[in-house]
Parts: structure tokens; sequence; C-alpha cells
């Protein structure tokens, strides 16, 4: 989750700068090596490549890219652990999607937890009639739509399906589409620039990597409430680079929408039998 935060932080230093399309390129085009390197482990290329359902992947990686992009493009417009919360509120569209993309049953606790974490969505973009005001918060919540889309994708995905050949699926098929995008935006950027789009890249793929190597030791449900400490990272950032503060508002608005969405994250677990 620090590794995210740092992307985040970073993301934000260039979107200033550059066009979104053109910084997510150059996130997935400097992920693309480490995420060859680490696909080479496990066996047959030929054959993993042949148990690659490319039509779900496809639609996987396009959601996820939309979601990388639309993030990039909002962070400009609100102080990053807003923005950061604002994005968390995938959980949320999770919840409401799921029983019509994937036919399953809305729980009542799961629908009063979208509903709390809407109201924290409220209290953080705090809507002031300015359309100037819900520009930032608009791209940042349709990051959100598409990061639950590509939640409810992964759901359909192969078990066949290698987590590593799934994160080397993404950054390619993602560097050749934001790609073809620099032709309609692009801004030649600085040694400097280059330099932080590449660390980003980095951070990002260090990342996914250490994400993934959690979630396959532990369950989903105790790991749940560690991946919002990504929100304190993005607050600290926040107030030491760019002197951001939060008010009491922003401040509960983000408890709701962090506590609704590990409430939507965390489920019973059976409990551990004696060691045998």
């Amino acid at each position: 989750m620090f590794c995210f935060a740092v992307v985040d932080a970073l993301g934000k230093t260039v979107a200033l700068d550059y066009p979104a399309n053109e910084v997510t390129f150059f996130r997935m085009l400097f992920g693309v090596v480490p995420a060859f390197f680490v696909s080479l482990r496990g066996g047959s290329w030929g054959t993993r490549i042949r148990r690659i359902d490319f039509r779900a992947q496809s639609a996987r990686a396009l959601t996820l890219l939309g979601a990388s992009g639309l993030f990039f493009a909002g962070l400009p417009y609100l102080p990053l652990s807003e923005a950061v919360a604002i994005v968390y509120s995938e959980a949320i569209f999770v919840v409401l999607l799921a029983p019509v993309l994937l036919g399953e049953r809305m729980l009542a606790r799961n629908a009063l937890a979208a509903f709390v974490g809407f109201l924290g969505i409220v209290l953080v973009v705090r809507p002031h009639g300015s359309l100037s005001n819900l520009i930032g918060p608009s791209l940042l919540l349709s990051s959100a739509l598409c990061g639950a889309l590509s939640m409810i994708q992964i759901r359909k995905l192969k078990a066949s399906d290698e987590s590593s050949m799934t994160v080397l699926f993404f950054t390619a098929f993602g560097a050749v589409l934001t790609g073809i995008s620099l032709l309609f935006a692009w801004r030649t950027p600085t040694l400097k620039g280059l330099f932080v789009l590449a660390l980003l890249a980095l951070f990002a793929t260090a990342g996914q990597l250490l994400f993934t190597a959690a979630v396959r030791r532990d369950s989903a449900a105790r790991l749940a409430p560690y991946t919002y400490t990504s929100i304190v990272w993005a607050t600290l950032f926040g107030f030491f680079l760019w002197g951001e503060s939060l008010g009491l508002i922003s401040i509960i608005g983000i408890a709701a929408i962090v506590g609704s969405s590990i409430a939507v994250a965390i489920r019973e677990e059976p409990p551990e039998g004696p060691a045998v």
C-alpha cells in the first residue's frame, strides 16, 4: 500500500504537467519489462498463452485501463487523500453492480454499507453547484466505476489464467492502446519528467507483486483493512508535498467510505479447527 501511495503521489506530480493518457502510457510501458520477467516463471510460455481467455482479459484490461487513466485525469483537482478515498468507493459500485452483472444476491448489510459509503462520498465531494468543482470528483467516481467493473470481470476469468500472465497481458495491452492515444494528446517529457514516470511504473509494479504475494499468503478478508492504509500515506504525502490539509467534514466522509468498504470486503470466515 505504501508503494501504491507513492504511485498516487508521483501521478499527481506529473498529472499537472502531462495529459492523463501519456502518464498512463509510460506507467504501462515501463511496467512491461518487469511484468515480462515475472511471467517467465511457471513453465512453457506457449502452453500458458493458449490457456489465456483473451476476450475476458481484454474486457478486464479495458476497464482497468479506464480506471487508471481517469484517476490520473482527476488527480489535479482534489487533495491527494480525498482523491484516493473517492476511488476506494469502487467497493460500493461492486455491491450495486454484482446483482445485475453476476446474479449475486444483494445482502442487507452490503446495501446499508453502500448507503453509508455514498453519504461519505457526498461529504468528501461537497458539491457547490459549480460545474468546475465537479470535474475532479466526476472523473474519480468514473475511475471507481471502471475499477469496480474490472473487479467483477476478474471473477469471470478462467481459473487457468495465471496472475503473472494477467499482469503481463494488462501492461502490454495498455501500452499498445495508450500508445495509439498519444496521436491525440502528447507533450514531450523532460528528463526529469521521464525519470518520475519511470519511477511511477517501478513502484506500481512493485506494489502489484507485493500485493499478489500477500493475497497468496492470507485471506482477502484479513487483508482488506490494511489496503486502506494507503489513504494515511496519501494524507501525509499531500501535507508534506503540497501543504494539503483535511477538514473535519472530509475526515468524516473518508471514514464513512473506508468503513463501508471494509464492511463489504470482510466476510464471515469459519473458525479454524484444531491442529492435526
